[in-house]
């Protein structure tokens, strides 16, 4: 009896130090990597692996412990969620197995990976939302994961679930304050170096108008000038522009996504094309706003999480009001998506078409590519 209180002590002890590593820190991935480690000594498992799905079929991010560099570059992509890991996304319940090998729901592991047998699955769930989920397979010396291990890792993932909210909180407002920095500083430059540039190249120009006849050798610096000054005022709008946060109620729909696509286009390797049709502006500011949400939600899947070539991108703004966004990436089986995701991408851009009286479509199958439409009525 000693002995099995000590082992508890040992366990609560090493819970606590957890739940203040992770009161300390404030980033999402480090969070995620602190409840991994411990939920693997916890249990005593010899892998384990913790994933956050992206809401569109796979995981957005998949961190593992006990498989090597080399092993885990073998197995290549990261796994979807279908079969057990589906089941898994699926539901807020604890799945515990003597073997997943044998479980019906079990798909096969791909040709590198590891062979495992016993096995655990715990959520981490919080407002009825599975945030990410626990994978532990392997229990040290053999034999299955206990009940002690399963309340073990339940407890953590209690203490974990603040924790991952606090941090992706913590993220959103970081993000937030930098976009509202990129402006400040996208507002300073326009304002003081775009204007100093702008009166450079109208001196020059009157320079070189007042030297007339001179030293041709003196217009020809001038003109130099002139045109060093013309560059650098062309690089500087680009980069107040790629600062500058992207405005529909001031561009409009047309250019706002436009922007939006040029600058996506300067941080990932994907060609990226848009076609535009119809009037500039849409009388009713909501669906512009709407609209471009929407196209940015698609965007960012399709660019984060398809494996694409190239995204094309078209918008018609006549009535209806028609947006397309299709991608030649490996698409997903969206009824299992729909069916067993917890996540708000693919619901909340149908949410947002519904609340503007419009329609959306996801047209895709696994290695099919994805093309997301969307038609709004009576938006001019």
């Amino acid at each position: 009896m000693a002995g099995v209180g000590s082992t508890e002590a040992v366990a609560l002890r090493r819970l606590l130090d957890v739940a203040l590593a992770l009161g300390a820190e404030r980033r999402t991935e480090p969070v995620l990597r602190v409840i991994l480690d411990a939920a693997r000594d916890l249990a005593g498992a010899r892998y384990a692996a913790i994933g956050v799905p992206d809401g569109a079929g796979g995981f957005g991010l998949f961190l593992t412990a006990g498989v090597d560099a080399g092993t885990w570059a073998r197995i290549g992509t990261l796994p979807r969620t279908h079969g057990l890991l589906g089941a898994l996304l699926s539901s807020t319940e604890t799945i515990r197995l003597a073997d997943i090998r044998t479980d019906q729901r079990f798909v096969g592991w791909p040709r590198a990976h590891p062979d495992m047998g016993s096995f655990l699955g715990v959520p981490i769930v919080a407002g009825g939302e599975v945030l990410a989920e626990l994978f532990l397979a392997e229990k040290a010396g053999g034999g299955e994961f206990t009940d002690a291990d399963q309340a073990l890792i339940e407890t953590l993932a209690a203490h974990a679930a603040l924790a991952v909210v606090n941090a992706q909180r913590t993220e959103r407002a970081r993000e937030l304050s930098v976009a509202a920095e990129r402006a400040r500083l996208a507002r300073e430059l326009h304002d003081s170096v775009t204007q100093t540039l702008f009166s450079l190249t109208l001196a020059t120009e009157s320079a070189v108008a007042l030297a007339g006849g001179a030293d041709p050798k003196l217009v020809d610096q001038l003109e130099q000038v002139r045109g060093l000054a013309e560059a650098g005022l062309a690089e500087m709008r680009g980069l107040v522009e790629t600062l500058r946060p992207v405005d529909v109620d001031a561009d409009g729909l047309a250019a706002a996504l436009r922007k939006r696509i040029e600058l996506l286009g300067r941080v990932h390797d994907v060609r990226l094309s848009l076609h535009t049709r119809g009037p500039v502006r849409l009388q009713d500011r909501t669906v512009e706003r709407e609209v471009l949400r929407i196209a940015g939600e698609a965007l960012g899947n399709a660019l984060r999480h398809a494996s694409a070539r190239s995204v094309e991108v078209s918008l018609d703004t006549g009535d209806p009001v028609r947006l397309v966004v299709a991608d030649d990436g490996v698409g997903f089986d969206l009824p299992a998506t729909l069916r067993h995701s917890h996540r708000l991408g693919l619901t909340s851009m149908r949410e947002r078409a519904e609340a503007l009286g419009g329609t959306l479509e996801i047209v895709t199958a696994p290695g099919a590519g994805t093309r997301v439409e969307l038609e709004v009525p009576g938006a001019c």
